[in-house]
């Protein structure tokens, strides 16, 4: 099998490539739904979690306020340093045992796991190719206020916590511009999937 790595800055279209990568036949793995796993109702993450940043984060039914240790992690560039060195181990674990199984049912197959943090946490290592997603710096400030609601200090400072954009791309193997809408980057995923089809061959 084929494992691909699928990361990008914050609100960069990430999700989209992965849809699309989806679509035409590889196995996608969203690592912000892997992270809310890890840290369900009752697992070792929680734990480790609330034993790191206290009762304060959880809400009235026990259940992890993820807005509240979101806010407190991204006021904060040690505490948000201390969530992601809890929070990457499970993950890894997660996304690994997750490869283990489709290896199994699909040697063939193409495995696609997206994380925005994948370099950062040296993850991006396990991968046999590494895909960056990536646009223009104004576009990406619009799309994360848009999304989220917020204002463009917020968005700044979200970005500005963040690895650069240029510092990501020169990690990659494979580079997706998603600057010029949807049909442009459908179909600079397409070819990325293409390349990548070609290599399971190999």
């Amino acid at each position: 099998m084929l494992k691909v790595g699928l990361t990008g800055s914050i609100a960069v279209g990430k999700s989209f490539v992965l849809g699309v990568l989806a679509e035409l036949g590889c196995h996608p793995l969203d690592a912000d739904a892997t992270a809310r796993e890890v840290v369900a109702l009752g697992t070792p993450g929680m734990k480790a979690v609330v034993d790191a940043f206290g009762d304060d984060i959880l809400n009235a039914d026990g259940s992890l306020d993820r807005a509240r240790l979101g806010a407190i992690v991204f006021a904060d560039e040690a505490k948000r340093l201390q969530l992601n060195s809890i929070l990457h181990p499970f993950i890894i674990a997660s996304q690994d045992e997750q490869m283990r199984d489709w290896e199994k049912e699909d040697p063939q197959g193409i495995a696609v796991v997206d994380a925005a943090l994948m370099i950062e946490s040296g993850g991006y290592r396990r991968f046999d190719k590494l895909v960056v997603v990536h646009c223009r710096p104004e576009t990406q400030l619009e799309r994360l206020m848009s999304r989220d609601a917020i204002s463009r200090e917020d968005a700044e400072r979200r970005v500005a916590a963040q690895m650069s954009q240029e510092e990501k791309k020169s990690h990659a193997d494979f580079l997706i511009d998603t600057s010029k809408g949807f049909e442009d980057t459908r179909r600079q995923t397409e070819g990325v999937f293409q390349q990548l089809s070609a290599l399971r061959r190999i």
